[in-house]
């Protein structure tokens, strides 16, 4: 009996520890693949870069992550299903809605196009690719790969090198007419993932150029306040072809884009009872941009007294990507409030680095020293300066690599490291460099590592 019951307990202590093992299986081929948001294409802007400016309407949640759209890679033979190939799958269905109206649209003539990238974390990447639809596609069918030529008009191998937050693909888009879709792969090569965007084009056909500007806004006023917003309407522009957007600033920085029929735009996550300036530029499809309006001053409100509820702390903070010999890059998921986040406050353990937007949720910190730990804190706040918890993470920076020191008169390759005044230096752009052109003079050629 006695060896009886020593082999049954010996049997249930192997199920309850295969059970374990089966769990953490399952568990690991759930989430293999899956990783934080990583990059999208702002210009010419993408369907998921247009929702989050607003020019497109009922995207559901992508409007606070278009750098999300992640999905298997593999494009066309593999990659996401048919009928979800903007949605990344199904990720944010909203994308995958079809009409010839349903997307707001960006102008486009064939040949000579730049793609450009915005990048959350600069992945090992296997390449670059970009398909178009064909010329009899049908606009109010779902996407599926019948609707696209599967041979890419441009490709660009990457080799497994990382690229800069910015980036930029400069391919000929073959001619077509109207309305039609290019789909963008990024493919990544240490996942099995990529991210897939999808633009909405407009082929402006063979017009002549137009190198007319349209008239200013006029009329911009302030049509309501809060503490945390500015309501701001104007009067439309005119031009000799067409007035397709409205650029809106606040000071001196665009703060957002808005379509051509819209003449109005509300500026959120400000902070209480400060002073704004607000103007106003319009658009056309040949990319001309008129004269400034009328410059707007507006005080937001006061903060509410009531208000004593702090935001929530920012969920899921991370080091995003690589971290290089001087910079780690943040990125955390938005607090919640019960009136509005305002901003978010970024600290290199009880210093603070830098106060961002309430719609901003990474930043990358610089200068940092190479081998070291680092501690972030990150805050949320409120209008009425209540402050969150702390989220918190550790990152540490790469160790320096060996650098030969910058020269003029010598030819850079991209990805090339150089050190200049103790700083290392990555090459963005090939080029051969002139005096004048030190890393640290000319950013659109140098990456600050």
């Amino acid at each position: 009996m006695s060896s009886l019951r020593l082999f049954n307990f010996s049997m249930a202590k192997f199920l309850v520890y295969s059970c374990i093992v089966l769990l953490a299986s399952v568990s690991t081929l759930l989430f293999a693949g899956n990783s934080y948001a990583h990059g999208y294409i702002d210009g010419p802007a993408s369907r998921a870069a247009l929702c989050k400016s607003g020019q497109n309407t009922n995207c559901g949640s992508i409007i606070y992550e278009p750098q999300s759209l992640e999905a298997p890679k593999g494009f066309p033979a593999a990659g996401p299903a048919d009928g979800k190939i903007a949605s990344a799958n199904g990720a944010f269905p909203n994308l995958d809605e079809q009409t010839a109206t349903r997307w707001s649209k960006v102008n486009i003539t064939a040949g000579t196009n730049t793609f450009n990238w915005k990048i959350s974390a600069a992945h090992a990447t296997t390449s670059w690719k970009y398909y178009i639809t064909k010329a009899n596609w049908n606009p109010n069918a779902v996407l599926t790969r019948d609707s696209f030529d599967l041979t890419p008009f441009c490709s660009v191998n990457y080799g497994g090198k990382q690229p800069p937050f910015t980036y930029s693909d400069t391919c000929n888009v073959p001619a077509r007419s109207g309305y039609q879709v290019i789909l963008a792969v990024w493919e990544i090569s240490d996942t099995a993932n990529a991210f897939y965007n999808v633009i909405d084009v407009n082929f402006s056909g063979s017009n002549p150029v137009d190198t007319l500007a349209p008239s200013a806004p006029s009329a911009l006023t302030s049509t309501g306040k809060t503490s945390t917003s500015v309501s701001l309407a104007w009067n439309a522009s005119t031009d000799n072809v067409g007035v397709t957007g409205y650029q809106i600033f606040k000071g001196s920085t665009l703060a957002a884009t808005v379509s051509g029929t819209t003449l109005n735009y509300s500026a959120t996550g400000l902070t209480a009872n400060t002073a704004y300036t607000f103007s106003a530029k319009a658009i056309d499809a040949a990319g001309n941009v008129s004269i400034g309006s009328n410059v707007v001053s507006v005080t937001t409100n006061a903060p509410d007294p009531m208000d004593t509820q702090a935001p929530t702390a920012p969920g899921g903070l991370h080091v995003m990507g690589t971290p290089t010999s001087s910079t780690i890059q943040l990125m955390w998921n938005a607090s919640l409030d019960n009136v509005s986040v305002t901003g978010y406050r970024i600290f290199n353990g009880t210093q603070l680095v830098a106060s961002v937007p309430g719609t901003t949720t990474d930043y990358t910190v610089t200068g940092l020293n190479p081998a070291t730990v680092y501690t972030f804190n990150v805050y949320a706040v409120d209008a009425a300066a209540n402050q969150s918890t702390a989220s918190t993470v550790n990152g540490t920076t790469a160790v320096a690599p060996t650098t030969a020191a910058w020269a003029a008169n010598t030819a850079y390759t991209l990805g090339t490291l150089v050190s200049y005044n103790g700083s290392v230096y990555s090459c963005r752009q090939p080029h051969t460099s002139l005096a004048g052109w030190e890393p640290s003079n000319v950013p659109a050629l140098w990456l600050l590592q």
